[in-house]
């Protein structure tokens, strides 16, 4: 029983115990939440009063800012209102002074048309004392006013033409001796100053070698190693009875190089079949390329050419195989850029654009496109493409008069392409084209009424021409010189210059009985 009640007991104590402790705890917690909100509720005043003091500083900065940018504004309307104010000052002045000269402007219309009326009325008494004139004059020579007139015109005509030709003449002979002088002195320097030397191409090449055993080899059996070679080249060869030679025959001069280079090769190698001609022709092709990108090269390099296009170099290196009426392309062009150069210097004007223009004045010719162009006009097509500068261009397009000249450089480059072409040794013409060049020169003088006889000498380099003396008068051989010299200028096309010589004697025949 009292076991009972002491568990009664200590439970009763247990609960008190528990609920004492809970509001212990309790009020315990209480005072910490109070702490807390009350120490948040001060750094939540701390951080309202700094917010409120940023937000005060950011809007007096913005405040500022805005005044700034209020005044700048205001500076600039102001500075427009100055310039406006200004121009509206000067409009003012002009309007002023164009109202001025409107006003002196209707005076003197007013005197101009008081002169004009009594400048007509002077006029009509000059015409009708004119008349007057014209009336006694025709009653007393008895001709009408139209047939006088057309006499004196007869008359001046004929006498204008005479001092014309002799006018002409005294210009021609006052140029010969200045100007022809200083020419021939400036072609002579240049040429003396210019080493040429020419090479004559022709259309076979002679491949030489050793014994007859090695014909039999190029050859090959049935003839396959010739066939193949020929395939491969684009070029005949011929095997005759010549001893120790054979003849490579063809147009282009790169194929018959590419020929022979291989033909060497395949003879010092021994080993001769098709398949090895088509490896070593093959071969050489890339070579003879190569080694004409680097003759342009070098070509340019020792012209003292500098920033030329890639396919500029390529074509030129080209030239080395072509030839122009049997003259080296290579050699001619690279004479026609020095004595352009020369000549250049001579006259004042760009030697190194004169050298670039003769370097490339042919290179039209070694297109292998736009055949049906002529040489000048694609050279020049070219130049343009590979951004030569325009007076280079029009240089070469107008060498041989295919288009207008624009620059100094243009005749320079004509001359010099004349000079190099028609010096002695330095071409081979056809006999044919030559002959008929020679002809149709002398049937240009045949034409002309009084010309008995024509003859072209000096491998047409001058005309002479022999007049009937009861046709043509001293006054008249004149005339007939430029007219014949301007004639063969348009109508025909020749190296140089060609000298007109008029001839017309008077003979007196008697015979001693």
């Amino acid at each position: 029983m009292e076991i009972l009640v002491y568990a009664g007991v200590a439970a009763v104590a247990l609960g008190l115990g528990v609920l004492l402790a809970n509001t212990v705890l309790k009020k315990s917690l209480l005072k910490k939440s109070e702490d807390v909100l009350r120490e948040a509720k001060e750094k939540g005043e701390v951080i309202k009063k700094e917010k409120i003091l940023q937000a005060k500083e950011k809007f007096l900065q913005l405040k500022s800012e805005h005044e700034k940018i209020i005044v700048e504004k205001n500076n600039r309307i102001q500075g427009a209102e100055n310039r406006i104010r200004q121009r509206e000052s000067t409009l003012s002045k002009k309007i002023e002074e164009a109202a001025r000269k409107q006003k002196e402007l209707d005076t003197l219309r007013e005197n101009l048309s008081i002169q004009l009326d009594i400048l007509k009325k002077k006029q009509e008494e000059t015409d009708r004392m004119h008349a007057e004139q014209v009336r006694k004059l025709e009653t007393i020579s008895q001709l009408s006013a139209e047939e006088a007139k057309e006499q004196i015109i007869e008359s001046l005509t004929e006498e204008a033409k005479g001092e014309a030709m002799v006018l002409i003449r005294d210009i021609l002979d006052e140029a010969e001796l200045t100007a022809d002088r200083k020419a021939k002195k400036i072609v002579v320097e240049t040429i003396q100053r210019t080493a040429a030397e020419h090479a004559i191409e022709n259309t076979v090449t002679v491949f030489n070698i050793d014994s007859d055993e090695i014909k039999g080899r190029i050859i090959g059996r049935e003839g396959r190693n010739i066939r193949a070679l020929e395939a491969m080249t684009g070029i005949e060869i011929i095997i005759d009875d010549s001893p120790d030679a054979i003849l490579l025959s063809g147009f282009d001069p790169v194929r018959r190089e590419i020929a022979a280079l291989s033909l060497q090769k395949l003879v010092t190698d021994g080993r001769i079949h098709p398949a090895r001609i088509e490896e070593v022709v093959a071969k050489t092709k890339k070579e003879v390329e190569k080694e004409m990108v680097e003759l342009g090269k070098r070509t340019i390099i020792d012209l003292g050419i500098h920033n030329m296009h890639n396919e500029l170099i390529k074509l030129i290196g080209r030239m080395k195989y072509r030839s122009s009426y049997g003259q080296n392309l290579l050699a001619h062009s690279i004479e026609v850029a020095n004595l352009s150069a020369t000549m250049a210097s001579e006259l004042g004007l760009n030697p190194k654009k004169a050298k670039r223009a003769g370097l490339l004045h042919d290179i039209g010719k070694i297109a292998e496109n736009e055949a049906e162009l002529p040489h000048a006009l694609l050279g020049m097509k070219l130049a343009e493409k590979f951004k030569e500068k325009p007076d280079v261009c029009n240089a070469i397009g107008a060498h041989h008069d295919e288009i207008e000249m624009e620059t100094l450089i243009s005749p320079i480059i004509q001359v010099c392409d004349a000079i190099s072409g028609a010096r002695p040794g330095a071409r081979r013409e056809v006999v044919e084209a030559y002959i008929q060049r020679l002809k149709k020169l002398e049937g240009q003088a045949l034409t002309y009424p009084g010309v008995v006889k024509a003859y072209a000498i000096q491998a047409g380099r001058e005309l002479r021409v022999i007049v009937g003396a009861d046709q043509v008068s001293d006054a008249e051989t004149d005339k007939l010189s430029y007219e014949l010299s301007r004639k063969i200028q348009e109508e025909m096309t020749y190296p140089g210059q060609i000298k007109i010589t008029v001839i017309r004697e008077t003979r007196s025949i008697n015979y001693a009985k």
